[in-house]
């Protein structure tokens, strides 16, 4: 059996409760193949966002792992094929970078691979307000193919906590990948 592979990507910005949610929730999934990095910067905001276990806990539940500055580690190549890739939370950094095309580290090279390749690449932006600057990031790398995802929250299915907010923003990433699986977020229903 032949399991998809999903790059999910963890950077600095606010957010870290979205990259150990969306990573859990692969990991409940037989047929998909997480391979994960995390920045210096990641680990330091899971340990001041989620708790002192949070970056052993992501570790864990992911099939492999690579140091962001491993520029030459599989998804740095175009050869190794996934089913696409999600950066979350993803930092303006990241975004300005992917927009420019400096692949300086692991993260930004393999969502480089992933649009040159013209796989999915899923970005959880995390930033507010806005400037013109992150705006017009964020067109350069939707015009490149990459999925713009800011983690804004639905009240449609009326989360009760913070949990039910993660868990549905990440089953919404997850679910914009095209998976062959059922959708995991709550769709709207009026």
């Amino acid at each position: 059996m032949t399991r998809a592979r999903v790059v999910v990507a963890v950077t600095g910005a606010s957010g870290a409760a979205l990259a150990l949610r969306i990573v859990q929730r692969l990991a409940e999934i037989p047929l998909v193949e997480t391979h994960l990095i995390v920045s210096d910067a990641a680990r330091r905001t899971l340990l001041h966002e989620v708790g002192s276990d949070a970056l052993h806990r992501l570790l864990t539940r992911a099939h492999r792992n690579y140091p962001a500055d491993d520029i030459g580690a599989a998804p740095a190549s175009g050869s190794f094929p996934t089913a696409g890739m999600i950066v979350a939370p993803c930092s303006m950094r990241t975004l300005a970078a992917v927009a420019a095309g400096l692949a300086d580290n692991l993260i930004v090279r393999a969502a480089d691979v992933h649009l040159k390749e013209r796989r999915k690449l899923v970005l959880m932006t995390r930033e507010t307000p806005l400037h013109l600057g992150h705006l017009r990031n964020m067109t350069a790398v939707t015009e490149m193919g990459a999925i713009v995802m800011p983690p804004v929250p639905a009240f449609y299915h009326r989360p009760k906590d913070i949990d039910d907010i993660v868990d549905h923003l990440g089953a919404r990433a997850i679910d914009l990948l095209g998976l062959p699986i059922k959708p995991l977020a709550t769709a709207w229903d009026p």
